[in-house]
């Protein structure tokens, strides 16, 4: 049986970066943080070929590397627990990948992947099917030669390794069905339908977000879980109109427009388009500063003009020249005027200039933002960008997961930023404020002023971006008092 969600922070980590598995997560949660966190997201530990985790073979497995399903239900008996599943695709190493191969049309599995000859009306997309397509990749196809030397096109999304599932087929939305219930019966409060939009694909269409068929394939989730604690949770990265659609449909939605939002104030000394995003922000919502894929950039579009957001990501290169070189060594070419980064790959500590005190203040306005606050295993030690890691994979994304020993915990614990982080999370985990009402207060051109109430008590969170002043009053039983 999962937990319940509760309007406490969650973090967001890998099973094996606080130590060496699960074993030494538990361990951590139970003493360094204690009392910290109501949620855990553990990003991926299923066993997988690729993208570190997200290229699962089975979901009924933990990779051993880990630990097993044992250390994952002991986590869950202490807080609510959120899963991948990665519904636009599957390893190519998996048994049903396998057995089509090797079968094909015999295969029980012969409709679950995307064949090409199926999908588009002439057997292949035509120039303008492919200039329509939201896609990931240049080529979004793997050539797969089967056991009796045919050849075919199958739909590959985002790796060669990770084919996309055919969301029409009968097998796999039984499979769908029963992974979900799977996950949801062994501690899964929250199931993240990972990259979704990308499953919801039709011919004529951008393939991303196509409707109805985004609506027909979240009812279909959703009403596996009915009956339960559990939900689905949406991962779409993409601007603000999508998310409130998804919210308006009443499903819990990822604030992940935020991040640059801030930045923006941060960097530019002025909160306009921050306060107006948190006026009508989607309040069933989790929300991020960093993730384990960075911070993403064309989530905020349109709730700044395009040369604010563009300068917003110059600035972070600019107080991060190793960022901007390492895209540049990996043959990623940044036109500084364009949109043509998905994301940023860098910390949001780094982000801030590794500037304590803007951190700090970053953290804050999350943790006053309506919905409930998740924080990235590395920026919960106010990680910089790791260079070292980057050498050695090679993976750009790398500079922002970190592997932490023991020790490295205790030791990033001593840092005044980081005891100042942990005393705001206990201070939003546990003020009765913010179970109330939310309101955005009327302040000057650089100025934020955030107010939670309930009943007779309240929280209100003020910044000066021009100066960097940042104050945070509050109630104790009718006493006013400043954290």
């Amino acid at each position: 049986m999962s937990q319940k969600i509760t309007n406490r922070i969650m973090l967001i980590t890998y099973p094996d970066c606080f130590g060496q598995g699960l074993k030494d997560l538990r361990m951590v949660l139970d003493t360094d943080f204690k009392g910290l966190f109501g949620g855990l997201h553990i990003l991926p530990f299923f066993p997988s070929t690729a993208d570190r985790g997200f290229s699962p073979t089975t979901y009924t497995e933990v990779d051993p590397r880990f630990g097993d399903w044992d250390d994952i239900m002991a986590l869950g008996e202490q807080y609510y627990l959120m899963y991948d599943y990665m519904i636009n695709h599957l390893s190519s190493e998996s048994d049903a990948f396998k057995d089509f191969v090797e079968k094909k049309d015999a295969s029980l599995y012969r409709d679950f992947f995307i064949r090409y000859k199926d999908f588009w009306s002439n057997g292949e997309p035509t120039k303008q099917d492919l200039e329509r397509m939201y896609r990931r990749k240049q080529i979004p196809w793997i050539t797969v030669q089967f056991n009796d030397g045919s050849q075919e096109k199958l739909w590959t999304t985002f790796s060669d390794y990770q084919v996309d599932i055919n969301q029409n087929s009968r097998v796999a939305k039984q499979f769908h069905a029963d992974t979900i219930s799977f996950l949801a019966s062994h501690g899964g409060t929250l199931i993240r339908l990972d990259a979704v939009a990308y499953a919801a694909k039709r011919e004529g269409t951008s393939c991303f977000f196509a409707e109805p068929e985004i609506w027909e394939l979240l009812q279909q989730c959703a009403d596996v879980l009915k009956g339960s604690n559990s939900v689905v949770l949406p991962e779409i990265h993409e601007n603000y109109f999508l998310q409130q659609k998804v919210e308006e449909n009443g499903y819990y939605v990822y604030d992940f427009q935020l991040p640059m939002l801030v930045l923006n104030a941060l960097y530019f000394g002025k909160s306009r388009y921050l306060k107006n995003w948190l006026r009508i922000c989607p309040r069933k919502q989790f929300t991020t500063l960093d993730t384990h894929d960075g911070i993403g950039v064309v989530d905020a579009r349109y709730l700044m003009p395009d040369e604010e957001l563009l300068a917003t990501r110059r600035r972070c290169f600019e107080m991060n020249p190793d960022v901007y070189a390492m895209y540049a060594h990996s043959g990623i070419k940044i036109d500084l005027d364009a949109f043509d980064t998905y994301q940023i790959n860098c910390t949001y500590y780094s982000a801030c200039g590794a500037d304590d005190w803007q951190y700090y203040i970053a953290r804050a306005i999350q943790f006053f933002a309506p919905g409930i606050p998740q924080v990235y295993y590395v920026g919960l030690l106010a990680g910089e960008n790791d260079f070292e890691l980057y050498n050695q994979t090679q993976q750009n994304r790398d500079v922002n997961r970190s592997y932490y020993s023991l020790l490295d915990v205790k030791e990033n614990m001593k840092r005044p930023i980081v005891q100042k982080l942990m005393r705001l999370m206990a201070f939003r985990n546990t003020h009765p404020a913010f179970n109330g009402d939310f309101e955005v207060l009327p302040s000057g051109v650089s100025e934020l002023d955030l107010c939670w109430r309930n009943g007779s008590e309240y929280a209100i969170l003020y910044v000066d971006f021009s100066t960097f002043e940042c104050s945070i009053v509050y109630t104790e039983q009718g006493v006013e008092k400043e954290l």
